[in-house]
C-alpha cells in the first residue's frame, strides 16, 4: 500500500557521537558479480527535478513556529532527508531502524530493518525510488522503495560507517567512516572502486558536490577535504577548525560550503576560492549537522543544546528555535522552505512551520 502512496516504481529488479578512530583494515569487497564498472560522467548537466540552482526562487524564511511532534523512534533519530520530489520524509535512527513518514500527518507508510547496529545516516537515489543507509555495524545497504527490501549491502569498512551520499548520475555512492577512510562504491559492479585516504581520525560527513565528481568529507582530525572521485585524490583541504567537524555540506548552488565542529562553531567557506568566509560560534554545545534551504540564504545547525540555529547569510543575524526536551541531532528544510523538519535524543522529529 505505502508503495502507492509514494507512487514509486523502480524498473531494475548505539551512540551517534564520533570517537577517535583506530588504523583501517579490512580491504573493500561487495557480493562478486560480472557486471561492468559504471564511468564517471564527464559532462553533467543539472537535473531540474534535484531543486539544484533553485537561489533566490524561494523568499528566506525565519518565523518558524513549532507545529507538531511525531514519535517515530525507540532511540536516538540521527538522521531525517526530504524525498527529492515528494512530501515524504525518511528518518533513521540507533534502534536500527529507517521510516518512510508521510506529510503533514507523521505516518509511518514503511519501516525498514536489517541493519545489525544503530543507522547513522541515509540519501536518497536522485530518482528517489532507492534509498542508502549507513550504520555501526559497518555497512552500507541499498533499499528499494517501491518494495522496502534490501537490494545490495557494501562491506568493507573496518569501523562504524558514519555517513554517505548518492551520486547525482545514480551509480556511485560514497560512504565515510571511522575507519578514516572514505570509499567510493559501484551501484552496478557491486564493488568498492575506491578508497581514499588522508584522514588522520574519524571520516565524520561526505557529500557529492552537485552535478559532479567531487566529494567533500569532513573529519575529527579538524579538517576538510576536496577529492576527485574519478582518481580518489585529495586535491585540496581546508583548516581552521579546532576541534573535531561533524558536518559538512554545499549550498544548492554549490558555491559555498559550511561546516560545523564539536563545540558548537559554524563555519563558511568559498567553495571557488577555497578560502574562509566567516566563522561563527554558537557553542559550546555540539553543532550536530548543518543544511542549507533552497534560497541557499538561510543555514540551519541542529545543536547539542537542544536549539535549532538559523543564520541568515545576508545580515549575518542568528535566530534561534525552541522547542526540543534535549539534543538536537539533525535538521533539514522542506523544498519551498515553508517547513523544517528536525530529529532529536529523544526518537522524536518536530515539524516547524
Amino acid at each position: 500500500m505505502w508503495d502507492s502512496i509514494l507512487g514509486l516504481q523502480d524498473h531494475t529488479a548505539g551512540c551517534r557521537w564520533r570517537q577517535t578512530a583506530e588504523p583501517p583494515g579490512l580491504p573493500c569487497f561487495a557480493v562478486c558479480n560480472f557486471a561492468l564498472d559504471s564511468e564517471f560522467p564527464t559532462d553533467m548537466q543539472p537535473n531540474p527535478n534535484l531543486y539544484l540552482h533553485k537561489e533566490n526562487i524561494c523568499p528566506a524564511k525565519f518565523d518558524y513556529k513549532l507545529n507538531s511532534i511525531f514519535r517515530l523512534h525507540e532511540l536516538p533519530v540521527s538522521c531525517v532527508i526530504m524525498h527529492p520530489h515528494k512530501d515524504i520524509l525518511v528518518t533513521c535512527g540507533e534502534d536500527r531502524l529507517w521510516k518512510v513518514v508521510g506529510l503533514p500527518k507523521g505516518n509511518v507508510l514503511h519501516t525498514g530493518f536489517g541493519h545489525t547496529d544503530w543507522l547513522s545516516n541515509c540519501c536518497f537515489h536522485p530518482s528517489g525510488n532507492k534509498l542508502a543507509t549507513s550504520s555501526g555495524d559497518t555497512t552500507v545497504k541499498l533499499w528499494d522503495l517501491s518494495k522496502g527490501n534490501c537490494i545490495l549491502t557494501f562491506e568493507g569498512h573496518s569501523h562504524a560507517v558514519w555517513s554517505c551520499t548518492w551520486h547525482s548520475c545514480g551509480d556511485f555512492v560514497a560512504s565515510s567512516s571511522l575507519d578514516t577512510t572514505s570509499k567510493i562504491w559501484d551501484v552496478n559492479s557491486e564493488r568498492c572502486r575506491c578508497t581514499l585516504y588522508g584522514h588522520t581520525d574519524s571520516v565524520n560527513s561526505i557529500e557529492f558536490f552537485p552535478c559532479s565528481n567531487t566529494l567533500l568529507t569532513g573529519s575529527a582530525d579538524k579538517s576538510l577535504s576536496i577529492w576527485d572521485a574519478r582518481t580518489g585524490n585529495c586535491e585540496q583541504s581546508l583548516y581552521g577548525h579546532m576541534h573535531s567537524i561533524n558536518d559538512a555540506t554545499f549550498t544548492p548552488r554549490g558555491h559555498m560550503i559550511a561546516s560545523c565542529d564539536a563545540c558548537g562553531v559554524t563555519k563558511l567557506w568559498d567553495f571557488r576560492k577555497l578560502l574562509p568566509i566567516v566563522s561563527i560560534d554558537i557553542g559550546p554545545s555540539p553543532g550536530n549537522e548543518v543544511n542549507f534551504d533552497s534560497s541557499g540564504r538561510v543555514l540551519a545547525q541542529a545543536s547539542g543544546s537542544g536549539v535549532i540555529h538559523l543564520l541568515d547569510l545576508k545580515s549575518g543575524q542568528i535566530h534561534k528555535l525552541m522547542g526540543h526536551d534535549s539534543e538536537a541531532h539533525t535538521v533539514v528544510f522542506s523544498h519551498d522552505g515553508e517547513y523544517l523538519f528536525s530529529g532529536g535524543s529523544d526518537g522524536t522529529v518536530r515539524t516547524w512551520s
